[in-house]
């Protein structure tokens, strides 16, 4: 069997058209067309149909390309246990949020010059949704993502997540509030009538909002975004509403933190990566440092979160 043929299934799953995988893949839509033809031809099977002015995959072809991911990672992780040497070498591309680069990654750069001098790191700042989107385009080969127990992510089966840190966050209001105390819920419940601050590049934050609100009984009026953390606290300084944040971040002085609990509120750190390429040398020797880093007492957990100085 082609695999190239088993790939462009793939993407047709992945992307919804044919014109789609065309762009993907530097080919045009009659050759994707023809190539999914033939491999409907040898396995004997309807692999797409019509639907309105594009195409579907049939349940036929649904399975089949749940199969070509498990293949294609198979084939991947052949080549790469073949190859000579099993010194790690050569360029990780990695996409990831502020934190994690900043906290984790960055420290990372001066340990390698000298124990794997031949591993570069070549790094892009990204949220969860955007860096999970390269890694799907083989645009990148690390993703350092994170979601919040209250709104946990769903990873598509092609890829392997393995858990890094957690850290806990709170609400953060202006000083002046005097409000305190009580569970999560109540203390939401005393915000119902504030403004709203959430995310501008990421839903996470506000899905956790939106369903300890629901919890609270009332719809959160969610009326400013922002992606760095000090300018969320500027926000809630100036009095524009209230707004998560994570626990270990230090506030202005103007911005005082209230802890949440039953339900906590924690955000958790990944790293993410195609399972192909699990083995290949520098991904795997980059993904357990990261884990064991991660574990260290003197690191911690980092803040956790946005851009900048922020959540991410």
């Amino acid at each position: 069997m082609e695999t190239r043929r088993l790939q462009l299934l793939v993407e047709l799953s992945r992307l919804g058209s044919m014109r789609a995988v065309a762009e993907a893949t530097a080919t045009t839509t009659s050759t994707v067309s023809q190539q999914l033809a033939v491999l409907a031809r040898e396995m004997g099977a309807a692999l797409i149909e019509p639907h309105g002015r594009r195409v579907r995959l049939t349940p036929a072809g649904r399975r089949l390309a749940e199969h070509a991911v498990t293949i294609l990672g198979a084939v991947e992780a052949a080549h790469l246990d073949l190859a000579p040497g099993a010194e790690p070498n050569g360029t990780l591309r990695t996409a990831g949020f502020a934190t994690a680069i900043r906290a984790h990654l960055l420290p990372l750069v001066t340990e390698l010059a000298t124990s794997h001098p031949g591993v570069h790191l070549l790094v892009r700042e990204h949220e969860p949704a955007e860096a999970l989107e390269l890694l799907a385009a083989d645009e990148t080969d690390l993703a350092l993502t994170y979601d919040y127990n209250l709104a946990p992510a769903t990873f598509e089966p092609a890829v392997r997540a393995t858990a890094l840190w957690t850290a806990p966050w709170g609400l953060g209001v202006p000083a002046w509030d005097a409000a305190d105390g009580g569970t999560t819920v109540e203390v939401f419940a005393r915000f119902a009538a504030h403004d709203w601050i959430v995310n501008s590049r990421n839903t996470a934050d506000e899905t956790v909002i939106r369903t300890l609100a629901s919890m609270a009984g009332f719809t959160p009026r969610i009326t400013h975004r922002a992606d760095n953390l000090d300018l969320v606290q500027g926000m809630i300084t100036a009095g524009l509403g209230v707004g998560l944040l994570p626990a270990a971040l230090g506030t202005v002085p103007n911005v005082r933190l209230i802890p949440l609990t039953a339900p906590d509120v924690v955000l958790r750190a990944y790293a993410v990566a195609r399972h192909g390429r699990l083995n290949w040398p520098p991904l795997a020797l980059i993904t357990d440092l990261l884990t064991e880093r991660s574990t260290r007492p003197d690191t911690g957990a980092p803040p956790g979160g946005r851009q900048g100085d922020g959540r991410s």
